[in-house]
């Protein structure tokens, strides 16, 4: 009987250790995934899951309707080095002095993990295909380069070379060009090509053939992979059937509204606008539709890339994020680009899909550094205490839960800022305001045409707007010596 009841025991622990392998190898397994898909220069206002019925992305909307939908989204940097470093980052351009066309890196120093980078230190496969950290577009896409990479994000990373501006097809050059004599120019200007040949002549096509291969080479492995979309970005190239949707002569412009400007500060006034772009109006609707057209080919490659994470059924294990870096201004106050604070240039689309939650919109102010803190948290993972973003995971299970009051950004050097809350819009030259202010009453003003800043029956609303903003950047300061070169 001892010898029978000896048997069973050793049978039972044999068993258990070779379940409990079982289990450990399903745990080791089973670590979610990331996708993180990230266009450059695309505006809420263009994404017709948002509020554009004009524009057709219809793959963006199906994860839109899949995920978490945040509608209140903001960059902290309305252009594309500052804005990518605070998001791989996770701290504020002003705490990290990093305003310019670099990785961020630089100034961070190298005790800090970046956010891919806390994934592969805990044993993910991370991955770049084009751009995350800056890159120079058109120039860096044109010759394949890395541009402002860090290196020590990635376990590998993959450029994806396109001939931009330079590709065949019909080319005209909307900005600075009143008589129409030059049909194409490169660099950071609006050349639209409506391009031949088909998808993978391009970047963004070349972009997710790579992406898909990846996903299919790592099914078996956890992994980040981080995917960067140049388009919308300038220029608007697209093989030619996606501008066919969008003849220029049926777009609609913004209303140009009369002395627009005169309550703008001279600082407010966008680095590129109609005026100095000596644009006529048929050319603000080509480059309209030529935006559009660009987001439709972007859109496209978006779908590829989700279909085969379905296809190769990791859905049930990948958490999918899609964002921008910034927005972008299509001729509203006859602005056109970036790095103006205002709504178009500031907002951006921000969608979560996380395996097991259900979809929802969210109207919490969120902002782009708030990704790191998720995407740690969702994962498992200790983040640095010295992130200043905050984790959406809260709104993930209940989408009316508020994370932030309001939304923070800052150009210009860092020298300009805007705090958006529900109700208003403040935006500020200078911390002495010396170079002026805007106010907007986002409830009846939300395209920002009455600056109420100077109105006396707005003072006290002023008065508790710099009260904020005084109190953001002393908190943002405050972690400065922490997050420089210091140790978690």
């Amino acid at each position: 009987m001892g010898k029978l009841l000896l048997s069973l025991l050793m049978i039972g622990f044999i068993a258990g250790h070779a379940q409990q392998g079982k289990t450990a190898k399903k745990i080791k397994n089973n670590k979610p995934n990331v996708l993180f898909i990230i266009a450059d220069d695309l505006t809420a206002t263009a994404i017709s899951s948002y509020e554009n019925q004009a524009a057709h992305t219809p793959n963006i909307d199906q994860l839109a309707a899949q995920g978490v939908k945040y509608t209140r989204a903001y960059t902290q940097y309305p252009v594309c080095g500052p804005s990518r470093a605070s998001l791989m980052f996770g701290y504020y351009p002003n705490a990290t002095t990093t305003y310019g066309y670099v990785s961020g890196r630089e100034n961070v120093g190298p005790s800090r993990k970046s956010l891919s980078q806390l994934f592969k230190d805990n044993g993910y496969y991370t991955a770049r295909v084009s751009k995350i950290y800056h890159m120079g577009v058109p120039i860096d896409i044109e010759t394949g380069s890395n541009g402002q990479d860090d290196e020590a994000s990635w376990t590998e990373r993959f450029n994806s070379q396109g001939p931009e501006w330079t590709a065949e097809g019909e080319a005209e050059l909307v900005q600075n060009n009143p008589y129409g004599l030059k049909p194409r120019k490169g660099g950071n200007v609006m050349t639209i090509v409506k391009a031949d040949g088909d998808d993978l002549v391009h970047s963004d096509g070349k972009t997710a053939v790579k992406a898909i291969e990846l996903i299919k080479q790592n099914k078996n492995n956890p992994f980040f992979l981080a995917v960067g979309l140049v388009r919308p970005h300038v220029p608007f190239v697209a093989p030619r059937k996606y501008f066919e949707p969008y003849p220029h002569q049926q777009m609609v412009l913004p209303p140009k509204v009369e002395n627009d400007w005169d309550d703008i500060p001279a600082r407010g006034i966008n680095y590129v606008t109609s005026v100095n772009g000596e644009m006529s109006d048929e050319q603000e609707k080509k480059a309209v539709a030529g935006y559009y057209a660009s987001v439709a080919y972007m859109d496209a490659q978006v779908g590829k890339i989700l279909k085969t994470l379905k296809e190769e059924g990791l859905e049930d294990n990948t958490i999918v994020v899609f964002t921008s870096d910034h927005g972008f201004h299509l001729g509203e106050h006859r602005f056109w680009m970036k790095v103006s604070l205002h709504e178009e240039s500031v907002r951006v689309p921000l969608i979560i899909k996380v395996p097991g939650k259900a979809p929802a919109v969210c109207n919490s102010f969120s902002e782009l550094l708030d990704l790191y803190p998720t995407l740690a948290e969702l994962a498992g993972l200790k983040a640095s205490k010295h992130l200043q973003g905050k984790s959406l995971v809260k709104t993930l299970d209940n989408p009316k839960s508020d994370i932030r009051e309001y939304a923070f950004s800052v150009s210009q050097g860092g020298k300009s800022f805007l705090v958006r809350s529900h109700k208003w819009a403040y935006i500020q030259y200078d911390e002495d305001a010396g170079s002026g202010m805007e106010l907007f009453d986002m409830e009846h003003d939300a395209k920002q045409y009455n600056n109420l800043a100077h109105n006396p029956a707005y003072g006290d609303v002023v008065q508790e707007m710099q009260k904020i903003l005084k109190e953001k950047l002393l908190e943002i300061r405050t972690n400065d010596l922490a997050i420089s070169y210091g140790s978690d």
